[in-house]
């Protein structure tokens, strides 16, 4: 897998500072600036400290098989022009190596519901769907929600509330309300399309 996260630091270099300081036991793979700098941080065949407590599908311990990217954003504000392009260039590669298909390309707050909210509702997931680095639902015939976003690869060990928020953080960011079918709809193309259970493992 891959997971992307925001820094939540309006410095980048300090951001760079708190990754690479053992002592703060967090880490990443890489950090992506406003500028499209990127810095390699943690070799990617090794294990990085970024998702912490939380799961996708079968897999409970995501820091040992995923690879992180951190984007310098204080979660509040657009993703820099720049910074999406780096993004863009720099998935393909990672993809390729560990064979990772795009469905697996993942927020934080996908696998931490209600721990973690970023990348976040600025974060633009249709320009990675239409790179072909992620993907994007389109409406189906609405189904049981709970039981398609396991089967897309959400937790079930959250409430109805804290799931429905991370998948509309992620593919509906700016709807609010009530359950819908539109949400049903698009969470049942997701399972219908991206099963977790037909993916490869990362290694």
């Amino acid at each position: 897998m891959v997971v992307l996260h925001y820094t939540a630091m309006a410095d980048h270099d300090a951001a760079a500072r708190v990754l690479c300081d053992p002592t703060r036991e967090v880490s990443a793979h890489y950090l992506i600036g406003t500028d499209g700098t990127v810095l390699a941080l943690v070799e990617e065949e090794q294990r990085a400290w970024h998702a912490g407590a939380g799961c996708w599908g079968d897999v409970t311990d995501v820091n040992s098989r995923s690879i992180g990217i951190e984007l310098s954003n204080v979660g509040t504000c657009p993703f820099a022009a720049a910074q999406m392009d780096a993004l863009c260039d720099l998935l393909p590669g990672i993809l390729q190596r560990w064979q990772i298909p795009p469905h697996r390309v993942i927020g934080h707050s996908d696998m931490a519901p209600g721990r973690k909210i970023d990348p976040g509702a600025r974060f633009d997931w249709r320009r990675l769907a239409r790179d072909g680095l992620s993907i994007w639902p389109t409406a189906t015939t609405p189904g049981d929600i709970r039981a398609d976003l396991a089967r897309f690869g959400y937790t079930a060990n959250v409430d109805d509330d804290t799931l429905l928020s991370a998948f509309r953080l992620r593919f509906r960011p700016r709807h609010t309300g009530p359950l819908d079918d539109t949400d049903r709809a698009l969470a049942a193309d997701l399972a219908r399309r991206f099963p977790v259970d037909a993916t490869p493992r990362r290694q």
